[in-house]
């Protein structure tokens, strides 16, 4: 059975979608059957991020109605043949997601792929909180500013009440993607630094994206990160994040400094 991760976020903008597409090409490419679900119904994002916009026949909302069958809807990239997507609707709104419909496809979505990355829309509405009511996983995506980390907070409670596992009296797995850190200006007082993040969400890191263009350019040539440029630092750091999802155990390290994150935490408590 497949594992069922949702990337989620209280704040839009921050890099959901960018990061779905780019952990869901990055784990594809460890031979793994993938599939990244687009939950944004009404303005979906994730076909563009993957280049397949003008492929898009049938999509979750379809597939949900009855009016498709799940395969009808798949899209199978053309550069991963393990990486698969399954877009939102552009026309319906978030009311036609139903929980039985969410939980069927997601429950026949694990019998044929080893994960499943629900790609959330912003905020704690009704297409949210479906997003996340299946995962066993939550990557909570956060940018290294107030607003965003308050409204990352508010999401974490979310994750434990309102998903399954949390019915379940289950604990929820959960983890912090920090995206567009930029060192110099967190040294100068311009963002929040990683371990002031770290203080107020109390969730463990899972990677740290440096802001980069690399990860506009690869969204508009409509490709994940992590397949435009295997080699810059933003996908890296995603394929980083990727192996740690996996099971992996790998050292963090701040963007711009040499030492790991735990090493330099270890070392300020030593002194």
């Amino acid at each position: 059975m497949g594992k069922v991760i949702v990337v989620t976020s209280g704040k839009g903008g921050v890099g959901k979608t960018t990061s779905t597409a780019a952990l869901g090409a990055a784990l594809a490419q460890r031979n793994e059957k993938v599939v990244v679900v687009d939950f944004d119904v009404g303005l979906r994002n994730l076909d563009l991020v993957m280049g397949a916009e003008r492929r898009v026949v049938y999509d979750l909302i379809n597939v949900i109605q009855g009016d498709a069958k799940l395969p009808q809807a798949l899209i199978r990239d053309k550069r991963l043949e393990t990486l698969f997507l399954l877009p939102a609707s552009q026309t319906r709104d978030k009311d036609n997601l139903t929980e039985e419909g969410v939980e069927r496809v997601i429950g026949e979505l694990k019998q044929h792929f080893d994960w499943i990355i629900c790609d959330s829309p912003a905020g704690i509405e009704r297409g949210a909180t479906l997003a996340m009511r299946h995962a066993d996983v939550a990557v909570v995506v956060t940018n290294p500013e107030v607003s965003s980390v308050r409204d990352s907070d508010r999401i974490i409670g979310l994750l434990d009440s309102k998903t399954l596992k949390a019915e379940n009296g289950e604990r929820m797995e959960k983890h912090l993607l920090l995206t567009r850190y930029d060192p110099i200006r967190a040294e100068r007082g311009d963002m929040l630094k990683v371990e002031d993040v770290l203080e107020i969400l109390s969730i463990p890191l899972l990677g740290i994206i440096p802001e980069s263009m690399d990860v506009l350019r690869a969204s508009n040539i409509g490709a994940p990160v992590t397949l435009a440029d295997v080699r810059c630092p933003p996908a890296m750091a995603y394929f980083d994040a990727a192996r740690r999802l996996a099971g992996e155990t790998l050292p963090v390290t701040i963007p711009g400094e040499k030492r790991s994150l735990f090493g330099k935490i270890f070392a300020r408590r030593a002194a």
